[in-house]
């Protein structure tokens, strides 16, 4: 293969020397990994950390990310495009417009009152003035933001009929016992609106019990001619923010789980699990504390991965090396437990939910595939040794088996290491 320009120039038996050359014998090459659900982006440019979640993700293989998700974003993706056009990347980026940020800028802070028809209005101009500016669609996070109406979320929703390939994304407004009314309610939205849906992190949602019936009901509405999909990583513990509404009263009880079932991933009891008075404290005291729910079946979240609606998502957020194990160790964790060691997915269909999938679903048309003239984003790795080293306790250590990613034809990982931090590009809608 001979790369030239950021584009894959050709493929075949007889390619021209290059001033670099990669041996890559007994190797499996791909498409770089697109990762459709990250949190990976940050208001603070000015930190060192603000890009800490794609250097994570890029020695994962992944490529492009997705950021904004679950109704929290930037306030304005234009800020962000050109901070990455001058200052570069570790990934490709697109992102969404959150409607939790909608709110903020119509002047709505309290998340759990609704919100007038003149709020509604005032979120919807700014939306418009989002997707102008390249924002990929709209984001939810229902369960942020309890107060939320129906008919809010569908009116934000219906401005994005005016723009061809943008669609939302949509975390629940209820999990667990309440799961499949949740499915129901996106479903609904999709149906009214007329617009794409991603689930975000089904697998968040409705592995308490509830998987079998829930997925049913999505793979209904698919067949019903209604454009769904979702995203799903390979953990059975989700983590968010311990002052979110996701841990408001009688949620241990919703769950089936008490105290111990937490695990604080930072700060001031970290590694610990919580006990009444830790929980009590962080949520009055603490309410940024990123906390670690050990809550979901194994068993239903390897179901929802093997669905052909469902494609590779992380979710993932690592800051200051802390946080869940997701950021770092997802899509190696895939192709080698799930796919090598258990069996559990062919890896053709592994790779397919990586690259082509969530490609199609972003309208990436030169990216998530390995031809002529697609863009040279590629990972090279290792198959028999390939795996996440990720940890609950340490969540940032970084996988084995993959060798070498490349972003835009430029090497950004050799043997494990990054060398170009920053080849990566904002992509706008």
């Amino acid at each position: 293969m001979g790369i030239k320009d950021g584009k894959i120039h050709i493929i075949g038996s007889s390619v021209p020397a290059g001033r670099k050359e990669i041996d890559v014998t007994g190797k499996i090459i791909a498409p770089g990994f697109i990762d459709i659900h990250t949190h990976g982006d940050s208001n603070h440019l000015d930190k060192p950390w603000c890009f800490e979640t794609a250097l994570y993700m890029l020695k994962m293989g992944v490529t492009t990310i997705v950021g904004g998700n679950c109704g929290i974003s930037i306030p304005d993706v234009e800020e962000y495009f050109d901070y990455i056009d001058k200052h570069g990347h570790p990934t490709n980026y697109l992102g969404f417009i959150g409607h939790r940020t909608l709110r903020e800028k119509a002047g709505h802070d309290d998340l759990y009152t609704e919100c007038s028809k003149d709020e509604i209005e005032k979120m919807k101009e700014y939306l418009r003035t989002q997707l102008d500016k390249g924002a990929l669609g709209v984001s939810f996070g229902l369960e942020y933001s309890p107060g939320a109406s129906f008919e809010e979320v569908v009116e934000v929703i219906k401005v994005l009929r005016d723009y061809p390939n943008s669609f939302f994304s949509m975390h629940f407004r209820y999990d667990a016992d309440r799961a499949y009314e949740g499915v129901e309610e996106m479903i609904q939205l999709c149906r009214e609106s007329g617009v794409s849906l991603q689930i975000s992190h089904i697998n968040s949602g409705i592995c308490y019990g509830r998987a079998e019936e829930c997925l049913k009901l999505v793979e209904k509405a698919i067949a019903d001619g209604l454009d769904v999909a979702a995203d799903c990583y390979p953990y059975n513990a989700f983590a968010t923010k311990i002052g979110s509404a996701v841990f408001d009263e009688g949620c241990l009880a919703r769950w089936g789980v008490d105290y111990d079932a937490l695990l604080v991933a930072e700060g001031k009891y970290e590694g610990k699990r919580c006990t009444p008075e830790i929980f009590k404290d962080l949520r009055r005291n603490y309410p940024d504390t990123y906390i670690i729910a050990f809550v979901m079946n194994q068993d239903e979240v390897v179901r929802c991965l093997k669905k052909p609606f469902v494609m590779i998502g992380s979710d993932g957020c690592i800051r200051n090396g802390k946080g869940h194990p997701r950021g770092a160790g997802t899509f190696p964790r895939v192709l080698g437990r799930l796919v090598r060691m258990e069996g559990e997915l062919d890896l053709m269909e592994g790779i397919k939910k990586m690259t082509s999938m969530p490609a199609k679903r972003l309208s990436l048309t030169n990216k998530g595939k390995m031809q002529e003239g697609a863009d040279a984003d590629i990972v090279v790795f290792d198959y028999n040794n390939v795996l996440d080293r990720a940890t609950f306790e340490k969540p940032s250590d970084s996988p084995i088996g993959i060798e070498y990613v490349l972003v835009n034809g430029r090497v950004a990982v050799e043997k494990g290491e990054i060398v170009q931090p920053n080849s990566g590009k904002a992509l706008r809608r």
